[in-house]
């Protein structure tokens, strides 16, 4: 559904605007309606997902049991930090100042389509991940079988 890169700016009020490329797709299967939430794997990073998705995403992340401290990470990360956002008619959502400041997100950022979400990068953290090369021992097998 969504991909590709695109360098972007939010505004002094914490707003983004939605590329042209998306807001047909997000007007029409999103409702115009996006779930922000951390990412809980990467710092300077947050998700936006489609209501749909989220909705399986935080049933999934629910069924995890508590009692496990990675679970409830991944829970409180997830699920207890997702805000719901919708366009306004300038196509532009408000990115909450509490994501905005624990991401290290300000003026300059960039909005990756990866397939059934988005992610908001700050531009340094983008920066420092599209720099990193993946050393020979971090390739897995499932990489193996890519056709690239």
């Amino acid at each position: 559904m969504f991909q590709g890169e695109t360098s972007i700016t939010i505004d002094e009020k914490g707003r983004l605007a939605i590329p042209v490329a998306y807001r047909d797709l997000v007007a029409r299967d999103c409702g115009n309606r996006l779930v922000v939430t951390y990412n809980p794997w990467e710092r300077g990073s947050l998700w936006l997902y489609p209501h749909a998705e989220w909705e399986r995403v935080r049933d999934e992340v629910n069924r995890l049991p508590m009692a496990k401290p990675a679970h409830r990470q991944l829970q409180l990360k997830l699920v207890g930090a997702a805000t719901f956002v919708e366009l306004d008619g300038s196509s532009r959502i408000l990115v909450p100042p509490s994501h905005r400041s624990a991401s290290g997100i300000d003026r300059r950022a960039v909005l990756l389509g990866m397939g059934s979400k988005f992610e908001l990068w700050s531009e340094q953290a983008h920066l420092e991940q599209v720099q990193k090369t993946i050393a020979e021992h971090e390739v897995s097998e499932a990489m193996l079988e890519l056709v690239l």
